[in-house]
């Protein structure tokens, strides 16, 4: 009778499972999407319960948000994505109207897994006001007139790397080689650490936080959460460490040389505030200059008529230094062709996709209501393959960038627009154009692999790690 029974129970759970499981998700899921105190809100789908459509937008961000522009709106759609109910406002008027209307509709926002990740206090009892404008005084000493003095330290660091990992070798894989050489100066210039074996330590924790920021925050054992989470602690106790180190110094009367020392200088929070500040500020110079350089590296393979020019370019600021000269700040704006190359890369294969809001108070957008409490995502997905803003968007053309040429207002974004622009932007370019001068007056390259996949989706990176044949000047 007990054996009759259990199989019974067996096949009623059988039949709950695939039949009546599915009927239970539709109808959670209708419950889900239901707001009766809105009835304008913007066509769109929330998806799934609990995962709402994340799967899809971080595994591929840019059909994500294209395919929904097709079926629901060119202007807005609604998602949920990170665990969050979500707008996604689309074009250039889009990015417009974000930007312009930052300070009286939104704030800035993190999801879940990035707040999890940055910051040690428990997500929702931090204050995300109070870290934005206190981080707002360390990108002060990211300004051009701050960056002056770190150009000939740049390409000290480029040429030393290029000397010690490029030289001798017939291949390598240039992503590895980028994140050494980026890490590397990240950890000189914020933490004024210059120890090879702390930056390569940092390396292996810092591509797991990668991963785990744009992940379904799942913290348990196998999840890439869960690997992000305990390399993210990591990074934290190593960063205590080194504010510990600076403060004995400058108390010993060393001289203040790098942005944390700054920041300690300047007081702008406890140890534990200034060390999840710097976290997100060596996560962005890290694996987003990374990014840049090596598919400015990929681009430029594919085109020997680009390589020509940007080698004449460097050839040509090459000429004008004496022997052993370092790079300075007037080189770098000679290199004008050189960072069209770059921003066009931005355009095609961008390192940041977008960012985050919290809406603070109702409004109305395209006919449209987006309620207090949603999150917005500002995307450059909506713009940058546009064929409404950039002829032949699939064509890589630096000259679209010429002193000639207007691009459309609002419309190529990579490092967004005004207050709310990376800080980081003009470090990023300095890094790059140092990496791309030592490079091309070393080498020329090829593709191994000229098909190479790219994956990674929200931080998109080549499957192979982008294996080149070097062939030395």
């Amino acid at each position: 009778m007990e054996l009759i029974s259990t199989s019974f129970k067996m096949e009623l759970w059988h039949l709950f499972l695939y039949c009546l499981a599915p009927v239970f998700i539709i109808l959670v899921s209708g419950i889900w999407s239901f707001n009766p105190r809105y009835k304008n809100l913007p066509p769109g789908s929330f998806g799934w319960p609990l995962l709402g459509e994340t799967i899809e937008f971080v595994s591929k961000p840019e059909m994500f948000v294209l395919d929904r522009m097709n079926k629901y709106s060119p202007d807005i759609f609604k998602t949920n994505i990170l665990g969050e109910k979500m707008a996604v406002i689309c074009g250039a008027n889009g990015h417009k109207f974000l930007f312009t209307n930052g300070h009286t509709i939104f704030t800035p926002f993190l999801p879940y897994s990035m707040r999890k990740l940055f910051f040690s206090s428990a997500p929702g009892d931090f204050n995300l006001k109070k870290t934005v404008k206190e981080v707002k005084g360390a990108p002060g000493f990211l300004k051009p007139e701050a960056l002056v003095k770190y150009v000939g330290k740049m390409d000290s660091i480029t040429q030393q790397h290029m000397n010690t990992l490029w030289e001798g070798n017939d291949e390598v894989k240039a992503f590895s080689l980028a994140k050494s050489l980026t890490l590397a100066l990240a950890c000189r210039f914020f933490m004024g650490a210059e120890d090879p074996e702390r930056v390569s330590r940092t390396i292996s924790r810092f591509d797991a936080i990668k991963v785990g920021m744009h992940s379904v925050p799942w913290n348990f054992p196998g999840t890439n959460f869960h690997k992000a989470c305990k390399a993210a602690a990591a990074v934290h106790q190593e960063l205590m460490r080194v504010i510990s180190e600076k403060k004995s110094a400058m108390a010993r009367g060393e001289p203040v040389r790098d942005i944390v020392s700054h920041v300690i200088q300047a007081s702008y929070g406890s140890d534990v505030e200034i060390a999840e500040q710097l976290m997100g500020t060596l996560v962005a110079g890290y694996s987003t200059v990374a990014s840049l350089m090596t598919f400015v590296m990929k681009y430029v393979a594919e085109r020997p008529d680009v390589y020509q020019k940007v080698l004449a370019e460097q050839q040509e600021v090459a000429a004008s230094k004496k022997p052993g000269e370092l790079l300075n700040w007037d080189d770098m704006q000679k290199m004008k062709y050189s960072w069209n190359v770059a921003r066009e890369v931005l355009r095609l294969a961008p390192v940041i996709r977008g960012t985050f809001r919290e809406v603070l108070s109702d409004f109305t957008y395209a006919g449209y209501t987006v309620p207090k409490g949603w999150k917005l995502y500002w995307t450059v997905d909506s713009t940058h393959m546009n064929p409404k803003h950039f002829r032949n968007p699939e064509k890589f053309d630096p000259s679209r960038y010429d002193e000639a040429n207007d691009l459309p207002s609002y419309a190529f974004t990579p490092f967004g627009v005004g207050l709310r622009s990376c800080p980081a932007k003009e470090y990023s370019r300095l890094a790059v154009l140092a990496f791309v001068h030592n490079l091309v007056k070393k080498f020329r390259w090829e593709m191994v692999i000229p098909d190479e996949k790219i994956i990674g989706g929200l931080m998109p990176s080549p499957e192979q790690g982008l294996l080149i044949r070097l062939y030395h000047h």
